[in-house]
């Protein structure tokens, strides 16, 4: 594997950089896809003022807001690691409200929250018409390879050792998840970006991989 090691901020300017070089009059659909370990959400959060500052406004939205119901999330046990990789997060409410209204023919108009998981009902959120050029950024874990429209997809990977070490022992159930998805989807074949994070002080955009 070859990498080059970056700062956080350089990573972030970046990306940031590639995104507004891409259709500037046209919606942008981004996933920012990695365990929770690996922080997907902060990145695409650190995203957002360096956006508007290029001239792009950003959207952000998370899969934690886009579960299904607990009664299906959890029909088969509160640890399953082949429901978390397959059925708990609501793929096709994120298409529906979030994805295909940014897409190319859409309608613009898009739900940042589906799902609220403290009260397990509806959020209840209000529709947002997206602004001109608007880029939106999907952050959360196994979003790559089901079908999903992105744009561009950023990839956090960790190796087996680090996710282990930086996964919380409460939530170390899904660690066959990710097994799965290296192996089914390799998701590091096909990212536009993937970042090698095992020190997440140190990370390194991964240029080839052996």
């Amino acid at each position: 594997m070859r990498v080059r090691p970056v700062s956080l901020d350089g990573l972030v300017d970046e990306i940031a950089d590639e995104l507004i070089s891409r259709e500037p009059d046209s919606w942008l659909r981004v996933a920012v896809d990695g365990p929770a370990a690996a922080g997907p959400g902060r990145l695409a959060d650190a995203l957002v003022d360096p956006l508007r500052v290029r001239g792009r406004p950003a959207v952000r939205v998370d899969t934690a807001d886009f579960l299904r119901p607990a009664s299906l999330r959890l029909e088969f046990g509160r640890h399953n690691p082949d429901t978390f990789y397959a059925g708990w997060f609501d793929e096709s409410g994120l298409a529906r409200e979030v994805l295909d209204p940014a897409g190319p023919d859409g309608s613009g108009r898009i739900l940042t929250r589906l799902w609220n998981a403290g009260t397990d009902r509806a959020a209840r959120d209000p529709y947002h018409d997206l602004p001109p050029g608007a880029v939106v950024l999907v952050s959360g874990p196994l979003l790559l390879g089901g079908g999903l429209a992105f744009d561009f997809t950023v990839h956090l990977e960790l190796s087996r050792a680090a996710l282990d070490r930086r996964t919380p022992p409460a939530e170390a159930w899904t660690l066959p998840a990710f097994d799965r998805y290296a192996q089914e989807v390799d998701p590091a074949a096909f990212a536009d970006v993937v970042v090698r994070l095992d020190d997440p002080r140190r990370p390194a955009v991964v240029l080839e991989r052996s």
